[in-house]
């Protein structure tokens, strides 16, 4: 009987053991699982924000009632996009702009007198850069790690009012 008990704890033993090692070896691989999955979708995050900046910026530019109503110029310090609109014989502007690590959108009658923090954020950038060649416009997004992206966009089409 002495035999039996003492292979039969050995064989527990050994069965333990091996369990304990696949417990270890699960949990290893579900940690860098993570460490993988949370990775990815950092950069997924980081390749939405800035497509999604230069997408808005195009859109935006495409929804002007007509290419001579888009225009560059500076909104305090920054840089801006402009677009004019008459509404109800009332002259309206949408600036897009870079302030504070955020492009940011303001909407407001065009002799108001407003400042670049009174804008609505849309989304994180590090900075905008906006400038034009006739009715070509060039932009230069910064994210807010520093990586550039250049786009040009030719005002074109729209109903003249």
């Amino acid at each position: 009987m002495r035999k039996f008990l003492k292979n039969g704890s050995l064989s527990g033993l050994v069965a333990l053991l091996t369990f304990v090692l696949f417990a270890i070896s699960i949990l290893f691989v579900l940690l860098n699982g993570a460490g993988v999955y949370r990775r990815l979708t950092q950069r997924d995050q980081h390749s939405y924000d800035n497509r999604t900046c230069a997408q808005y910026v195009a859109t935006k530019m495409r929804q002007a009632p007509s290419p001579t109503a888009i225009s560059a110029d500076t909104f305090g310090v920054v840089d801006s996009l402009l677009i004019s609109q008459n509404i109800e014989g009332s002259e309206f502007v949408t600036r897009i702009y870079c302030y504070e690590n955020w492009l940011m959108e303001l909407f407001t009658l065009a002799d108001g007198d407003f400042l670049p923090e009174d804008g609505e954020k849309i989304l994180p950038l590090g900075s905008l850069s906006v400038s034009q060649d006739g009715t070509v416009f060039s932009f230069v997004l910064t994210d807010t790690e520093g990586n550039t992206q250049h786009l040009k966009i030719s005002a074109r089409g729209g109903d003249s009012q």
